[in-house]
């Protein structure tokens, strides 16, 4: 079984969610005969559990699964995974959520807990004592917890319906554990594990302490989720102490990591070192905009200009997870990672991020802005979709 294939398959959903998002813009350009909802559905379902899903759980078992030699049941659980996200790509833009969409979404879920009982049961002997396992199994096991979410949202669809601020909640929740859970902790294993691969040591008391303070972040932030619904104090104080357990994390993390900086510049190639320095960057400008998202005022105003809430989370995902994502999939020799790539990825990333926020910040403060500024922000996304056929053709050579 050759896995590359496999990231072949998650660079198709990449290009598609890329199309999808250029499409989304041109909506505030020009009259398109489509239903705006039922594809941002599509659009957000696809890159979550098409590309970034695949993209992990690839990762995961060539690193940690693929010396239990039990490559039939892993393709049984790909094959089934993917036959549920062709499902929801087809049915979200034609229907948004309803019947079809909702049982291919739901058979995703019973797909995740698959792979997470593969994973658990089938762990070699030699990774089931790692640190990276540690943080992988907690990846995981947030990846389940935030399944809460999806089957939240019908229970509240059913009885409250999707007015409700559960309804809301319900999806904050879950993209919640997903993004701060599931990604960043899968991304954090797979990082250690490269270091213990190194033959690298850490302070058991340390790793313990980071451990720690990085789950009581990703447990108390989820308060910040809830803030746009203005909750009781008690909600913003514990939201803020969640943001700062991830601020202290992350430097126990500096601190463990400082002094072998240099084995990664010696191990990867530029482009992928290149690419977790800026993962790096942006996460120091994440747990920035978490602090200040505790303060009740600019609570309210990322509710009010929904643009800071999209950038925000762009800036994550495009930003972060996906940038870490890419440079441990290059390292690990399943995808070409071409020049251009990265020179038209980070055009669009720059550009859009400038434009998204630039209408929240003007909205706000009540600057001038830009007539044109659909046009402009819907050419400058046409560059990711650029950038990521290039990624996708490069890659395609593998078959």
């Amino acid at each position: 079984m050759d896995i590359k294939k496999h990231i072949v398959v998650a660079l198709f959903y990449f290009l598609l969610v890329a199309l999808m998002g250029v499409l989304l813009r041109f909506f505030y350009v020009a009259p398109i005969p489509l239903n705006y909802k039922f594809i941002l559905h599509a659009h957000s379902h696809t890159a979550l559990l098409g590309w970034v899903y695949l993209g992990l759980t690839t990762l995961i078992y060539k690193i940690f699964l693929a010396s239990a030699e039990r490559p039939k049941q892993y393709n049984r659980i790909f094959l089934f995974t993917n036959f549920c996200i062709l499902g929801m790509l087809l049915t979200f833009p034609i229907q948004g959520y309803a019947l079809f969409s909702i049982i291919f979404s739901t058979l995703f879920l019973f797909a995740s807990y698959w792979f997470t009982w593969f994973a658990f049961k089938f762990i070699p002997s030699d990774n089931k004592n790692r640190f990276s396992w540690k943080l992988i199994k907690t990846s995981l096991l947030y990846l389940v917890f935030s399944s809460l979410g999806p089957w939240a949202v019908g229970i509240v669809m059913a009885t409250m319906g999707s007015e409700s601020i559960w309804y809301k909640n319900a999806i904050y929740f879950y993209l919640h554990f997903q993004y701060n859970g599931w990604f960043i902790f899968a991304l954090l294993g797979i990082l250690f594990y490269f270091f213990e691969e190194k033959d690298i040591h850490f302070n058991s008391e340390k790793l313990k302490s980071f451990y720690l303070l990085l789950n009581a972040g990703v447990i108390f932030t989820v308060f910040l989720s809830v803030l746009w619904s203005l909750p009781p104090t008690v909600f913003y104080l514990l939201g803020l102490a969640g943001a700062v357990a991830q601020v202290l994390a992350f430097h126990e993390l500096y601190l463990l990591f400082k002094n072998y900086f240099v084995i990664l510049t010696k191990s990867l190639q530029r482009s992928a070192y290149f690419l977790l320095q800026f993962a790096g960057i942006m996460l120091l400008l994440k747990l920035l905009m978490q602090l200040f998202s505790a303060i009740p005022y600019f609570a309210r105003i990322a509710f009010q200009f929904q643009d800071f809430v999209i950038g925000y989370l762009h800036l994550v995902f495009l930003g972060i997870v996906i940038t870490t994502m890419l440079a441990f999939l290059k390292y690990y020799e399943l995808i070409r990672l071409p020049k251009s790539f990265v020179v038209f990825f980070f055009l669009a990333f720059f550009s859009t991020e400038i434009l998204i926020f630039y209408k929240a910040i003007s909205f706000w403060l009540g600057l001038p802005f830009l007539s044109n500024y659909y046009v402009i922000l819907a050419c400058f996304t046409c560059f990711f979709p650029v950038a990521i056929a290039i990624l996708f053709f490069r890659n395609l050579k593998i078959f």
